[in-house]
């Protein structure tokens, strides 16, 4: 019994005891984690160098943790290792060359967690120098060397350059490099000696680092017996219009060449090409005034001859000329074609020609070199062709614009003309070349000038005039050549006078105005009609009348006067100028009607002749019976003839200012007596000696 309690404590034990063990020793912190290089960051090349990595953990219990270290180099695992041991990761790098500068850290991974240490930079300094060889160091001209340059111990990116003296070579094909080394075949084109050299560079991004050059090795190249020869037939002068023999041929080629071409140019251009020889001709032109090369190419090897020539020009470029300088639409016109200069020993002037491009021109030739005709009604352009024995020039092209002439201006008033006050006059052709210069003149006097130069623009003149026939002396005058003007008729337009000398008339006299009575107000003014007449009574805002007339002068009738017509009236008028005038002020008093008076008068009478009675009676009953006779006649006065009535104006009806005896005329005015008569103004007079009365004389 006690040794089945034994066994079963110890199954008990192993089952439960064993976990919490394991992990209480798995328990841990990575504190820290660096790297350092030994024995610097800055070392030389073949140095050996120890990265180490170093990390700092705190663990539980005896178990050892596994580690798993990673050395990196510019982002990229260069190194990784598995470890149970609590040292550090020693990471060792033989004979270090400029490859391995860079950037360096390590990572630590412990179950599942990972710390990563900072960079430090590693820093390698020291090229091997290069060793350059070649295959042959005697060649011919064209003939291919090999040249390998070699970067002893070098590793990593490595590029290298091969130069004749400072000169970057380029080779026949790209460098074939096998790590540290470079093999190139290269190709000289001119014969001597040759020195060359080598360099590399090896890239560690993103730096990179030069070699020092190698050692130089002279390669002599001998030249090839071989030569280009160019030949230009004639030898002697030559004239435009000569027939040019030119050939490109080799001396000493050798049939077993291989790669032979030849080719002719002149200047950039390229006249000819053959596999033997090049022979070209052509007819001599001024502008054959260059170099002409014959070129040899066999394989890589070049050969070249030149030669210059000169050629006189048999006749000059010719020129292109009108007249006259101003062509108009439709006019005769002359074009002129000259050379002015030719070569008189190989060229008489017959024997050269012109002629016009475009063909089948409107102008007709005249003789050598001139064409006339109408100019049209167009733009157009020409050329002169000069010909003679084969050769052919062209002059410049000629644009003719041919012109419109101007027509005869139209001179007018923009707005309205007012006496005194500036106002514009527009001047303006109807058809005419741009630009037009347009002259105001008054009488024969220049006032101002103005320059249109768009179309359908009229000229601008800002005037004035102080009298009313000023306005036709204003003429213009329009011009866009060197013809004479045109001229304009006279200005045709209405000078608007302001108004002044307000008058308002009354009618009838005013102490004879009573009730019943037709009242006439008549308003004049000096100046243009038409003009619109007001009129006010003192105390009304709103004018009682308001017409506008044709003439200088209206009236306002008011029919049926009664007391409450009396009152103060003036009248107001304005025109086009806009100036408003105003009538001096006319106090108007409305007496009783004729009527009311003779009953008023009869009245009295009666009561007197009732008094006089009674104090007759009274007076003979005191003293006696008197007899008495009382005979009392009212004659009514006769009538004025039926033919005329004369009305009569005193002082106290002025109807103008008197003292400046100014007056209206009335000719024509119609109007109503105060005894109902109607009648009509012929003529109205004005006494200046004897301002006290004025008489209107009246037809019936």
């Amino acid at each position: 019994m006690g040794l089945l309690l034994l066994l079963t404590s110890a199954l008990l034990c192993s089952h439960f005891h064993p976990g919490s063990v394991v992990k209480a020793q798995r328990s841990f912190t990575i504190k820290d984690i660096a790297l350092s290089i030994e024995p610097s960051s800055i070392v030389s090349r073949d140095t050996s160098v120890t990265l180490r990595c170093q990390a700092n953990v705190s663990s539980f219990g005896l178990e050892p943790l596994s580690r798993e270290y990673t050395i990196y180099k510019d982002g990229i695992t260069v190194y990784t290792k598995n470890s149970s041991s609590s040292e550090d990761l020693l990471y060792r790098l033989s004979g270090v060359r400029v490859s391995n500068t860079g950037k360096y850290w390590c990572k630590i991974n412990i179950e599942g967690k990972p710390m990563t240490s900072a960079a430090r930079k590693l820093t390698v300094t020291g090229l091997s120098k290069p060793v350059l060889h070649v295959n042959k160091g005697v060649v011919t001209e064209g003939e291919e060397t090999t040249a390998t340059c070699t970067a002893h111990g070098e590793t990593g990116s490595i590029f290298f350059y091969f130069y004749e003296d400072s000169t970057e070579m380029t080779p026949q094909d790209r460098a074939q490099v096998n790590a540290n080394q470079a093999e190139v075949k290269l190709s000289f084109r001119t014969a001597g000696i040759h020195r060359i050299h080598c360099a590399y560079t090896v890239l560690v991004t993103p730096e990179s680092f030069k070699s020092e050059e190698s050692s130089a090795v002279v390669v002599s190249v001998k030249e090839l017996p071989v030569a280009a020869v160019l030949e230009i037939l004639p030898h002697s002068t030559i004239y435009e219009g000569d027939k040019l023999s030119i050939s490109c041929t080799a001396k000493n080629l050798l049939p077993t060449y291989e790669g032979v071409h030849f080719y002719l140019s002149r200047g950039n251009q390229l006249l000819s090409r053959g596999d033997t020889e090049v022979n070209y001709s052509s007819i001599a032109l001024a502008e054959d005034i260059r170099d002409f090369e014959c070129r040899l190419e066999v394989g890589d090897v070049v050969k070249s001859d030149t030669g210059r020539i000169s050629v006189t020009e048999l006749f000059s470029v010719p020129t292109l000329t009108v007249s006259p300088a101003e062509v108009f639409q439709r006019e005769n016109i002359t074009l002129t074609c000259k050379s002015e200069s030719s070569a008189s020993v190989r060229l008489d002037q017959e024997e050269l020609t012109y002629a016009l491009d475009p063909p089948g021109s409107l102008l007709v030739s005249g003789g050598t070199g001139i064409f006339s005709g109408r100019a049209p009604p167009h733009n157009f352009n020409y050329t002169c062709v000069a010909r003679a024995k084969g050769v052919e020039k062209h002059s410049e092209p000629l644009t003719v614009r041919p012109k419109v002439a101007v027509s005869t201006p139209k001179i007018s008033v923009e707005g309205r003309a007012v006496l005194g006050k500036p106002f514009k006059i527009l001047c303006q052709s109807d058809v005419g070349s741009l630009p037009i210069n347009y002259t105001l003149l008054k009488g024969h006097d220049p006032l101002s000038t103005a320059a249109v130069t768009q179309p359908s623009q009229p000229a601008l003149f800002t005037v004035s005039v102080e009298r009313p026939d000023e306005i036709s002396k204003f003429t213009c005058e329009a011009k866009n050549s060197g013809r004479d003007a045109a001229s304009s008729r006279g200005l045709d337009a209405t000078v608007i006078e302001p108004l002044s000398h307000p008058i308002l008339t009354v009618i009838p006299h005013l102490p004879e105005i009573s009730e019943e009575d037709n009242l006439l107000l008549i308003c004049g003014v000096r100046g243009t009609p038409p003009v619109t007449f007001k009129w006010y009574r003192v105390g009304t805002e709103q004018p009682l009348f308001t017409t506008t007339s044709s003439k200088n002068n209206s009236d306002y009738q008011v029919h049926r006067l009664s007391r409450e017509h009396s009152g103060v009236y003036y009248c107001e008028a304005v025109n086009h100028a806009n100036n408003a005038v105003r009538s001096e002020r006319v106090t108007i008093e409305v007496h009783l009607a004729l009527w009311k008076k003779l009953v008023i008068g009869g009245f009295c009478l009666l009561t007197l002749f009732v008094l006089v009675v009674v104090s007759v009676l009274c007076f003979r009953s005191k003293r006696g019976k008197r007899e008495a006779a009382a005979e009392l006649s009212v004659k009514p006065a006769s009538p004025k003839s039926d033919d005329s009535l004369a009305v009569n104006l005193t002082h106290d009806t002025e109807v103008y200012n008197a003292a400046t005896g100014a007056a209206p005329i009335y000719d024509g005015m119609e109007g109503r007596g105060t005894n109902g008569v109607r009648y009509s103004v012929t003529s109205f007079h004005v006494d200046n000696s004897n301002r006290s009365s004025y008489s209107i004389p009246a037809t019936v």
